[in-house]
């Protein structure tokens, strides 16, 4: 048994963080961005095994969905929508999430979405009892890859 434990240092800062929007040839330093979750999921068949009382799970295939909070300022998610309105043509674009907290010895870890597509988009936006305007979209992604892995902590291994 390993007295190994986690250093808080070690922990990620949740602020610390770079995040891109790639839209044809145009990347966009997405620092509007409050918070980001992209997740895969498995989705999983059951399988009836003979002389088993329990079923099986079996991975199947896979599903990929994300969405993003961010301030209210920027409109190139709106121009994705109206291109699609006036052409029928809908864009993908890639998005770049960058985590690296150099005080964390887990160092930096970067993912990559391909060929983002948003499920839709606020238009207009206003609060008149409100600090400051935020909006959120969702969207699925076709494709991902881990460009840059974080270091294995000391006591993992």
């Amino acid at each position: 048994m390993s007295n190994a434990k986690l250093n808080a240092k070690d922990t990620v800062n949740a602020r610390l963080a770079e995040c891109y929007v790639t839209i044809d040839d145009n990347r966009y330093n997405f620092m509007q961005a409050i918070n980001l979750e992209a997740k895969a999921e498995k989705n999983k068949i059951e399988v009836p095994i003979l002389g088993k009382v329990s079923k099986g799970n079996k991975a199947g295939s896979m599903k990929y969905t994300g969405k993003a909070k961010f301030h209210f300022n920027t409109s190139i998610f709106n121009k994705l929508m109206a291109h699609y309105k006036d052409t029928g043509e809908d864009l993908y674009f890639d998005i770049q999430v960058i985590n690296d907290d150099p005080s964390s010895a887990a160092g930096k870890q970067e993912i990559m979405l391909y060929d983002c597509n948003l499920d839709g988009a606020t238009l207009a936006h206003f609060d008149a009892d409100g600090d400051y305007l935020s909006d959120e979209i969702n969207f699925t992604f076709e494709n991902w890859d881990i460009t840059k892995e974080f270091n294995s902590l000391d006591g993992m291994l």
